[in-house]
Formats: C-alpha cells, sequence, structure tokens
C-alpha cells in the first residue's frame, strides 16, 4: 500500500530526515515513535506531498507521491495539529461546508459527529469547544470522503483522558473497517495498544522497525518480579528471566518465603527506546 524508499529531507545543512525506508500493508496502522524533532512529522508531510524529499522515492498505491502527488489526495485523509476550521460558527455548519466541498451529504457528517460523540457540542461554536473536542471534529473534517489512508499526527498529544480515549477506539475501529493508517507519536503504551507495525526514529533516522511485542522481546528485558514477607517487612525481588542463575534463585524464594505477588514482566517500548537510541521520549 506504501513505499518509502531511501528518503532525505535537508534544510540547508540540516539533514532532519536521513535514508529512511519503510514499508505498511494495507489496513495495518504504522506507528512512527520518537521525540519531538526527530523526524516524524517531515517524513509524514513528504508522504502527502507537502514537502518535497531531497532524495529517495514515495509510492503510495502505485502512485509516485514525489512526482504526482495530487493524484493520491481522494485517497487520503491528514490530521495535523492546528484545526484551521471558522471558529465563530457551529461545529456541524463547518464540517457541512467541508463536505459540500467533496459533494458528500448530510448524513455523512451527521453520522462522524454521532461516532466521535460530539452531538451535545453540534451547536456549539467551534471557538468554544476544548482541545480534544477540537481534535475529534478535526478527525471527522480527515474523515469526510472515507479515505482509504488515514494520517494521524500526534493525534491525543495534550487532550484529556476521554478525548483520548475516545479517538484511539476509532483508530480501532477504522483498521477494523479495513482503513490503512499511519500515527506519529511521542505516547509509547498508545502505540503499543495499537499499532501492528512501528519504527522507532531518532535525529532522522530509523533506528529499529518491527511488531511492537517483537522489539520488546528482542530488545528489551525480561522480569520476574516477586514480592514477600519477612516477619513484618514486605520485601521486593526483581529478577531477570534470560539469567541463568533465576531459576534456583526463584526456587530459594518459593521454598523459603512467604511469597505475596508474583509476576511476569516485559520491556515498555519507552525503555527499548531508551536503550537503542540513549534519548527519553518527552
Amino acid at each position: 500500500m506504501i513505499e518509502v524508499k531511501n528518503v532525505v529531507k535537508k534544510f540547508g545543512s540540516v539533514e532532519a530526515v536521513n535514508g529512511v525506508s519503510f514499508a505498511v500493508a494495507k489496513g495495518e496502522v504504522f506507528g512512527f515513535l520518537g521525540p519531538n524533532g526527530a523526524g516524524k512529522t517531515t517524513t509524514i508531510r513528504m508522504m502527502i506531498g507537502l514537502l518535497k524529499p531531497t532524495d529517495g522515492e514515495i509510492f503510495i498505491d502505485g502512485i509516485d507521491v514525489v512526482n504526482n502527488a495530487k493524484a493520491m489526495h481522494d485517497k487520503i485523509g491528514v490530521v495535523f495539529d492546528s484545526p484551521n476550521f471558522y471558529e465563530r460558527i457551529t461545529v456541524e455548519q463547518n464540517l457541512y461546508f467541508y463536505a459540500s466541498l467533496y459533494k458528500i451529504g448530510k448524513e455523512r457528517v451527521n453520522e462522524l459527529i454521532k461516532r466521535f460523540q460530539l452531538e451535545e457540542k453540534r451547536k456549539a461554536q467551534f471557538k468554544k469547544l476544548s482541545k480534544g473536542q477540537k481534535q475529534r471534529v478535526t478527525i471527522i473534517r480527515a474523515l469526510l470522503h472515507n479515505p482509504e489512508i488515514l494520517f494521524l499526527d500526534e493525534p491525543t498529544s495534550g487532550l484529556d483522558p476521554t478525548s483520548s480515549e475516545i479517538i484511539r477506539e476509532q483508530i480501532r475501529e477504522l483498521k477494523n473497517e479495513g482503513t490503512t493508517i499511519i500515527l506519529t507519536t511521542h505516547y509509547m503504551e498508545e502505540a503499543d495498544q495499537l499499532c501492528d507495525m512501528l519504527a522507532f526514529i531518532s535525529k532522522g533516522k530509523i533506528v529499529a522497525a518491527g511488531k511492537p511485542y517483537e522489539l520488546k522481546l528482542e530488545h528489551g528485558e525480561r522480569t520476574i518480579e516477586v514480592t514477600y514477607a519477612i516477619e513484618d517487612e514486605v520485601r521486593e525481588k526483581a529478577l531477570n528471566m534470560d539469567d541463568q542463575t533465576t531459576p534456583d534463585a526463584l526456587s530459594q524464594l518459593l521454598k523459603n518465603e512467604q511469597i505475596l505477588t508474583l509476576h511476569s514482566r516485559e520491556a515498555t517500548l519507552a525503555q527499548v527506546f531508551i536503550k537503542l537510541t540513549g534519548e527519553e521520549i518527552l
């Protein structure tokens, strides 16, 4: 569905994206993970034709985006951080206007307003919405024409928990309906929940890519966390599952101590990212 091949983007002497390559299958949620300034948004802007790569190739459904970006615009929906709506008119008036540009009826707008739980706000002026509500309206606009591919750039950044969860649930629903989704985020837990495949990007380069659980197993540390009691004192011990001495150590704890809890724990994506790049996600 999507192929990005050795893409480079330079701004003067600064190389914002350096030889990025990846592929996204139809109906897949593909996540770009990395801190602000890592090259995520720049890559997305090249994929949708807003920026031209300094070098490399990008194909979406067989269309050469670098040389013919307009040919794929009907196939994609895009959500960036800036909403760009008419502030003084209502939610439904805004959406009816944008739907008319696509020659789409009001029924589609009404369906999406209900789906994103904004029925109580449909008559509200856009400027009076919360940030999370504005983001939901922005996603609705991107979905009006039923795009095959949806680009979401930090869709839950800085939002309230309710809006964040509604957006995550709709990402799951869209995936089930066959929509291909490109998601940029620095929320590792969100990516772990939503993404079929992901790539860690740092300083313009992809440092690792794969399925979330495979990356955690390959690069992370698996542990067994034991909580036990000695007289009136509660103690905790973490055992590395890949350490050859762990079976004996665990056996001794089970035999000699009063075990309160026993949990296996895999590495988080944040821990894996720090291990691979030396950077924290901020």
